[in-house]
């Protein structure tokens, strides 16, 4: 099955809420994150990875949205 991608990638105001606090170092797992409805879309366009424990950790494309929404 293939994903579908808009050509360019709006985040809400809670997906950078969640990539600021990943940035700031907290830690996301997996259940809490589902728990608290975050977006697929964040893993989907590579802006936080899943690593072995469920933890989410955000990618250096995840920082650059920041910075994008900061401006």
């Amino acid at each position: 099955m293939t994903t579908y991608h808009a050509p360019h990638f709006d985040p809400t105001v809670d997906e950078i809420a969640t990539l600021k606090q990943l940035e700031m170092g907290e830690v996301i797992t997996l259940p809490h994150a589902l728990k608290d409805h975050v977006s697929g879309r964040l893993l989907e366009w590579g802006f936080v990875t899943k690593g072995p424990g469920g933890e989410l950790s955000i990618t250096a494309s995840g920082r650059q949205l920041i910075r994008r929404q900061d401006n």
